[in-house]
């Protein structure tokens, strides 16, 4: 059998996943069944994928990452390692709650710092910067830089991951690639 996807001797991958084309999983990995991988995504040593994941494109999951049940990464996203996610909002050990998963959507481009928690339900917005150790329990906006326990937004950054320096007119631009964003009504929108 040939794959178009590389995996490491040690990686196990269930009958019933979906892998995309150039894709790389590494040391002691396992990818559930019904679990779906995109194109040309980096799976990191240590990494749980449970079903009914869905991973995007070109996403980049670090070391000793687990993705449960109900959570969905958008293309271009950044996992830190031994970040967390969530999948059932009062979990206990003798009680079946396989049906309260709550859905946990990361948004296009976000990263998400080493150790940082993600509780479900929630929606992370495009190109959010969640930073190292926080903990998130409500939603963030599109462009946000969130840090802490609880998280609390401290800015914005662009696409390319700076924080973005709004002038008098509301526009911002990225000193790497020169974008503009415009902020109205406590949102970022990128214009150029």
């Amino acid at each position: 059998m040939s794959f178009d996807f590389f995996y490491h001797e040690t990686a196990v991958l269930d009958k019933g996943c979906t892998i995309g084309k150039g894709t790389k999983i590494w040391h002691f990995c396992h990818v559930m069944p019904n679990c779906i991988v995109g194109e040309r995504c980096n799976i990191g040593q240590n990494v749980f994928l449970d079903n009914n994941v869905i991973i995007g494109n070109r996403v980049k999951i670090q070391n000793n990452v687990s993705v449960y049940n109900s959570v969905i990464i958008e293309d271009d996203c950044f996992l830190g390692p031994s970040m967390v996610f969530t999948n059932v909002l009062n979990p206990r050990a003798n009680i079946e709650r396989k049906h309260e998963y709550k859905q946990t959507v990361i948004g296009r481009g976000s990263s998400i710092g080493a150790n940082a928690t993600i509780i479900c339900g929630i929606r992370i917005g495009r190109y959010a910067f969640i930073g190292a150790g926080a903990v998130v329990t409500k939603e963030v906006s599109n462009y946000s830089l969130v840090v802490g326990n609880p998280a609390r937004q401290i800015g914005w950054v662009g696409e390319y991951g700076h924080r973005l320096e709004f002038n008098n007119q509301g526009i911002a631009i990225c000193i790497e690639s020169q974008q503009e964003y415009q902020f109205v009504n406590n949102q970022v929108f990128r214009i150029k």
